[in-house]
């Protein structure tokens, strides 16, 4: 799987075309990926994802008023209007458990938009690492891990984390045929791997984010491989994949 394994360092570094019949494993870890595994965790009915405000009135019309959250943010601010902002630590307990959350942030669900010719989205980050990556060891298509990135430029952290899910998956030993971006994303996770929360909180994104963003935040979001949680998108909703297996 390897050598057919391929990266996109931001939502603006493909063509929805290059991703027809593949499987995506869309990247956010700050922090969008991360609340949805989050919320799926603990009991949230599903996430729907959407690339703007506009998309979230219409779709929040269409539901009961008690059954559905709306959270999001742009440029890391909570959205005038909305119950959540896009913290993982918000989206826990009452404020999910049963409920359906309407997600709208800067990067991560324009990302998942963007990949709409996949075959199939999942979500991934650093908290549900272990089961992203035993799950693709089982998929037998192409595989393609898009970053969300910020604002079509590299975010570290996401490319850590692919790099990290590329380690594991190669034993540690990449292939001299492996694909360029795949190679470079193994290399960062190798120069980084000691440290990575620390290295996280002096990335670009982080820096940008500290007068809006916690540590605590950014902390839990370095969290490796704590929720076994599978989010997969299917028919405009994520929920966890490992619920139907059940």
């Amino acid at each position: 799987m390897i050598d057919t394994l391929d990266v996109f360092s931001s939502a603006h570094s493909f063509q929805e075309e290059d991703l027809r019949d593949k499987t995506v494993v869309m990247i956010d870890v700050l922090r969008a990926s991360s609340t949805m595994i989050t919320a799926l965790h603990h009991g949230a009915k599903g996430v729907i994802p959407v690339g703007d405000m506009g998309d979230a009135g219409k779709i929040s019309h269409n539901l009961d008023s008690e059954s559905f959250m709306l959270s999001g943010e742009k440029n890391g601010v909570k959205i005038d209007g909305y119950d959540l902002t896009n913290s993982p630590l918000e989206h826990t307990g009452e404020n999910v458990v049963n409920k359906t959350v309407i997600l709208n942030t800067t990067n991560g669900t324009k990302a998942i938009k963007r990949s709409g010719h996949a075959n199939r989205i999942i979500i991934g980050a650093f908290l549900n690492l272990a089961t992203i990556i035993d799950h693709l060891k089982e998929v037998d298509e192409e595989v393609v891990l898009v970053c969300a990135g910020w604002r079509g430029r590299l975010s570290f952290e996401d490319l850590l984390c692919a790099g990290n899910i590329i380690y594991e998956l190669s034993s540690g030993k990449l292939s001299s045929s492996a694909r360029d971006a795949v190679k470079v994303a193994f290399g960062l996770y190798e120069k980084f791997a000691d440290d990575i929360e620390g290295s996280v909180k002096s990335s670009n994104y982080a820096e940008r984010l500290k007068d809006v963003v916690s540590e605590e935040d950014i902390s839990y979001c370095c969290q490796r491989s704590t929720l076994q949680v599978l989010p997969v998108l299917n028919e405009g909703i994520i929920t966890d994949f490992n619920d139907k297996e059940k």
